[in-house]
């Protein structure tokens, strides 16, 4: 389909193009970026988080006196089960449908089911370490399971522990935390000022090593890179220090088929690198977002909301991380419901939403571009109206 020098990979026996969509909620990887994305042979990922926002009659079920934590998980099961089935219909049998889960989320272990059992393709695992992954995804052996990891220190210990349940990954995303969107890998913002521990080359040649090391053969593990990749270059260049494929968030949901409302879209695309900034999420973790009024007059008060944080009823009616700073009163984590301002900002509401975003500069700039356009030219180098005679 796409005329390019660079290798397919390996994941489950299935062969994909390089290059991953990352899994992005509230709702903004569904059924429509995720499907799209498999039908060109690629891994498109549906994220797991309240995914009921796209589907009005289970929102109906879930409002008013039924707003109930009981309810409302019942409902995103239900609307997880609808969007990887859509999805699967739009890839007609190409590429992979996986489904992105936090381990940070209470409702994580029923969500990893509920996606084995829908046919999701695989299960990707970040915002903590999912030791027990192989446990709960035991049933499922077509399933592949793919962690991801900030460094070779975090690589190392999950691969110790699953090796004690014969178990190997059968993917590792390697996320850059200096360039990622949304929750980073890191315990706290000061991390990222560690130098040398997670630039991607040094990530990639500690964790080929190893490998070597443990005596795993690293071709059965593909590793994909992800984060702060927006070239060509970028993408031939990981691949040639031992990257299977990389991973992109923020240039997939500003694509046209990305499941969030245009003026999301617009947002992210016409924010400049320097209109990002890390900040203390409600999960504890630190997590990268566009400057917009919302997180600016947040900011400016946090210092205030923390000196008066206080244990409080969920605003949103179920317990959507184990550790909520709102929740359950905890200063050091941040100070508001993240559910709440991430539905904001995919319905496009700029003054109340949150909108994760990378550092780096988009493919596009501000352009909202098909999801071939996008592959095509993080394959071969060809931008949107170039001549299509030769790859680069």
């Amino acid at each position: 389909m796409f005329k390019t020098a660079l290798q397919n990979f390996t994941l489950k026996g299935k062969s994909l193009l390089p290059v991953v969509q990352g899994g992005m909620g509230v709702g903004v990887s569904a059924h429509r970026l995720a499907g799209t994305v498999a039908s060109f042979g690629a891994m498109g990922t549906i994220s797991s988080v309240d995914q009921r926002r796209h589907h009005p009659d289970l929102m109906e079920q879930t409002s008013g006196k039924l707003r109930t934590k009981e309810n409302i998980d019942a409902a995103n099961l239900v609307a997880l089960d609808r969007e990887i089935k859509k999805a699967l219909q739009l890839a007609k049998g190409q590429g992979m449908v996986a489904v992105n889960i936090m381990r940070a989320v209470s409702e994580y272990a029923r969500s990893v089911r509920q996606a084995c059992e829908s046919g999701a393709h695989a299960v990707v695992v970040g915002a903590g370490l999912p030791l027990d992954l192989p446990d709960l995804t035991k049933e499922f052996s077509k399933v592949a399971i793919v962690p991801v990891l900030s460094d070779v220190r975090g690589i190392s210990l999950l691969l110790k522990k699953w090796m004690r349940k014969n178990r190997l990954p059968d993917a590792i995303v390697i996320e850059n935390p200096h360039h990622a969107a949304g929750h980073l890998g890191v315990a706290k913002a000061d991390d990222l000022k560690k130098e040398g521990v997670y630039e991607s080359p040094t990530v990639l040649e500690g964790t080929l090593q190893l490998f070597k090391d443990m005596g795993i053969e690293s071709e059965n593990i593909p590793l994909i890179v992800a984060g702060g990749v927006h070239e060509h270059e970028q993408v031939r260049d990981l691949l040639d220090q031992g990257a299977s494929a990389v991973q992109l968030g923020t240039a997939f949901a500003v694509s046209q088929e990305g499941d969030a409302h245009i003026n999301f879209k617009k947002t992210l695309a016409e924010a400049r690198p320097e209109d990002t900034v890390v900040f203390n999420s409600t999960a504890g973790l630190p997590a990268r977002a566009v400057r917009t009024p919302w997180l600016e007059n947040y900011l400016a008060k946090l210092d205030r909301l923390q000196t008066i944080a206080k244990e409080r009823p969920c605003t949103a009616g179920f317990d959507c991380l184990i550790q909520c700073g709102w929740r359950d009163g905890i200063d050091k984590h941040g100070q508001f419901c993240i559910d709440t301002q991430l539905a904001f900002a995919l319905q496009g509401d700029i003054k109340r939403g949150l909108f994760f975003r990378s550092s780096e500069p988009l493919p596009f700039g501000s352009a909202i571009r098909p999801v071939r356009e996008l592959l095509e030219y993080l394959l071969t180098g060809l931008r949107p109206g170039a001549h299509q005679g030769a790859a680069a």
